[in-house]
């Protein structure tokens, strides 16, 4: 069972890389590390956005990393050391709720 309420406890990071071989390399690199329980890749999609002082537009992937809240630090200097973006996305969300058995699921396939 899971001892902390999901919204204490648990997070969904969002991270945009610039394509999918991107994705997969940071992907694996936190799966592997432990440093999330799964990581889905959406896209493309694409981003509008202000940079350098002018509007521009890119194609994107979406990467949805299931974490614990305690592992943003670490999570967050991985994805900027592989991130090729001098600022990258990395936005925390928290889960305020969710399957029981998905968040012990969660929480057995991270490192706290």
């Amino acid at each position: 069972m899971v001892d902390a309420a999901p919204s204490e406890t648990f997070t969904v990071v969002l991270v945009t890389v610039p394509d999918a071989e991107c994705g997969e390399k940071i992907a694996r690199a936190l799966v592997d590390g432990r440093l999330a329980a799964c990581v889905s890749r959406l896209g493309p999609i694409r981003s509008l956005f202000r940079w350098e002082g002018k509007v521009d537009a890119a194609d994107e992937h979406l990467l949805l990393i299931k974490t614990r809240r305690e592992l943003f630090d670490r999570l967050c200097a991985l994805v900027t050391k592989l991130h090729p973006y001098q600022v990258p996305e990395i936005v925390q969300l928290p889960i305020a709720a969710g399957a029981p058995a998905y968040l012990r699921w969660l929480a057995s396939e991270t490192s706290a």
